[in-house]
């Protein structure tokens, strides 16, 4: 071994001394993932799951939101999910399906990469996965990267080490979820093969979860049932893995719609819940109302007038919008914001619909200059980003260009909000 060799190794195992004798003997917090976050929205970027169109306000009562899905999933709609989710002012990282779902630009949008491992599935949802990924990295990304950074000849050799270097930082970066799959009747089951003698006892989810979080240095361990409740089970499960981790975050998701379940999950040890489906529901629910008040009201009436209309036709406190916010257990009165917020998106795209009636074939200039001085839903949208003004001109640029049939690069990508003026 060459003495600048034998030098590097000693500089690399001191480096791991320090990391590993901050985590334990100083018990410093040197985990990247925040842990202010106590909640998460995943926003999943195929074009069936919706936003809603005043999705900004819910989000800014979430910690983080983590875009990515599983099915029709490409690396252009996740771009895109990125735009309209960075335009609401809220953390946001990527947990990519796969490995060409990501790009330049989805790395310079995402707070960080998250990179799945299956402790509890077959190994290539371990290691397969994760080794096709450092793959599409180095012989992909990295090499894009290298060439519009240094737009020079480098050489072979050369080039090839510096590809090999990009995509070892480029990991070193992301984050590392350690995923419990306890709902065999899932996706995300049958993706990572997990059988019936796969399914963990608290004691024994509680050692993956060391394993993990000592040998693999996870940053997350996730206790995930995809769509049901885990109930007692799922605490039973946390309270044994809490004991067992002291810097990996601990979050859990599946099947969480109301308070008294997220507080119970987070009770027994979990850093954080992951809501996923019940917010893309809120679109749905948006939308239905939006069609109804079209029919109730030939032109828009003030805010007070709909929010009547709102409150006549649903029952506020069974809606996605109050199932999704009561999941949040730090927002007072769920049911009543629920109810601001559906009046909110019905209210804005009324306004939308008239600004639209008084157009005639407009192109994109025409639509921007509709909506220049007093966007509709800029108001509300005040109390959840700075550029209240901004952000609101974007969404109604976005559907009034789509309801004209007309591009405009200025407006958000209008595909990924659930209703159509």
């Amino acid at each position: 071994m060459s003495r600048l060799a034998s030098l590097v190794r000693r500089v690399s195992r001191f480096g791991r001394l320090v990391s590993v004798g901050g985590r334990t003997v100083l018990s410093l917090d040197t985990n990247p993932v925040p842990a202010d976050w106590t909640h998460i929205t995943k926003v999943d970027p195929e074009r069936e799951k919706k936003l809603p169109l005043a999705y900004p306000l819910y989000l800014s009562h979430t910690g983080a939101v983590s875009v990515g899905g599983s099915q029709d999933v490409t690396d252009h709609n996740t771009e895109e999910t990125f735009e309209v989710v960075n335009a609401a002012e809220v953390s946001a990282f990527h947990e990519p399906s796969a490995a060409d779902h990501v790009t330049e630009r989805t790395r310079d949008a995402a707070d960080f990469m998250a990179v799945p491992e299956v402790l509890n599935g077959d190994s290539e949802a371990l290691v397969g996965k994760l080794g096709r990924g450092i793959d599409h990295v180095r012989e992909e990304l990295a090499p894009a990267y290298i060439d519009e950074k240094l737009p020079l000849p480098l050489g072979e050799g050369l080039g090839d080490r510096l590809s090999a270097f990009a995509a070892a930082w480029m990991m070193e970066e992301a984050v590392f979820e350690a995923y419990i799959i306890m709902n065999l009747d899932s996706a995300a089951a049958r993706e990572a093969n997990v059988t019936e003698a796969d399914l963990l006892e608290p004691e024994a989810a509680k050692h993956r979860a060391m394993a993990a979080e000592t040998h693999l240095d996870s940053e997350v361990v996730y206790l995930e049932y995809s769509g049901t409740f885990g109930g007692d089970e799922a605490v039973d499960i946390l309270e044994a893995v809490d004991e067992g981790v002291s810097w990996s975050r601990v979050w859990y998701g599946g099947g969480l719609d109301n308070r008294e379940d997220a507080r119970a999950v987070l009770d027994a040890g979990a850093d954080a819940v992951v809501v996923g489906n019940v917010f893309h529901q809120i679109a749905e629910e948006e939308g239905r109302l939006y069609e109804a008040a079209r029919e109730e009201f030939a032109t828009t009436p003030d805010r007070d007038a709909v929010r009547d209309f709102v409150e006549r036709e649903v029952d506020v406190e069974e809606t996605h919008a109050a199932s999704y916010l009561s999941t949040i257990t730090a927002v007072p009165d769920p049911e009543g914001r629920a109810a601001r917020y559906l009046t909110a998106g019905v209210h804005t795209a009324l306004q939308l619909r008239d600004v639209a009636d008084g157009l005639d074939d407009p192109d994109a200039a025409a639509i921007r200059d509709a909506i220049t001085e007093t966007p509709p839903g800029a108001s509300v949208l005040a109390d959840a980003v700075g550029d209240a003004d901004g952000l609101a001109r974007r969404l109604g640029t976005a559907l009034l260009a789509e309801r004209a049939g007309v591009e405009d690069a200025d407006g958000l990508p209008a595909s990924h909000i659930g209703l159509t003026l």
